[in-house]
């Protein structure tokens, strides 16, 4: 749990752009995976939409897989800083990665699937919500302590992102995946008020 901010310090989650997938596997921690030139582009909107803010960046880390790396390449640019690699930021381990099936909830159309979702509180295909959560707010934790002056940009996956938006909005950790409000290179902006992380804006590309 994340307990104390020593100014108005925002962390700003970024979701990656997209990724080069053609035969939809789920691809979790897989090495590999770049983005598309769609992606990059969504990338770069999610850069400049920072820079645009007028608030100074003090530091930019990022997940240590391929596309998240990619993705904090425009923002590094932007800001003349170097990303710092934090396993914290990974996306959750999966028992379905490298399988190519629908990561919607068509997946239960799927009898080879089914052993893996008999607990989707949980949930039992992977890593469970609350241990995301909990690494998830050593990040941010650590992000709310980096010296001097200026927000920092963590750039991440969707579930990490979205359990934290869960743990700042005080909501159960479980939830249906089809409903996740994180798209594609978007930015979830958080703070600390009265000792309690906060979330202070959602921003996603523009659909062109």
């Amino acid at each position: 749990m994340v307990t104390r901010s020593t100014s108005d310090r925002q962390v700003h989650l970024v979701r990656h752009g997209e990724v080069d997938n053609p035969g939809g596997v789920v691809y979790g921690r897989l090495e590999g995976f770049p983005l598309t030139d769609r992606g990059r582009h969504l990338a770069a909107l999610a850069a400049e939409e920072l820079a645009g803010r007028h608030r100074p960046i003090a530091a930019l880390f990022t997940s240590p897989l391929l596309r998240a790396k990619q993705s904090a390449d425009p923002i590094a640019h932007a800001f003349a800083l170097s990303p710092q690699e934090r396993v914290g930021l990974l996306e959750a381990t999966s028992l379905l990665e490298g399988k190519a099936y629908d990561v919607s909830l068509s997946i239960l159309a799927r009898p080879s699937a089914w052993r893996y979702l008999v607990n989707p509180f949980r949930p039992s295909w992977g890593e469970p919500f609350a241990d995301v959560a909990v690494r998830m707010g050593r990040e941010l934790q650590n992000a709310f302590a980096v010296p001097g002056e200026g927000d920092v940009v963590m750039v991440s996956h969707q579930l990490p992102i979205w359990i934290t938006h869960r743990v700042a909005t005080g909501r159960r950790l479980a939830h249906d995946p089809r409903r996740r409000r994180c798209a594609l290179s978007s930015i979830t902006s958080f703070q600390m008020r009265d000792d309690r992380l906060t979330e202070v804006g959602y921003w996603c590309p523009p659909a062109a």
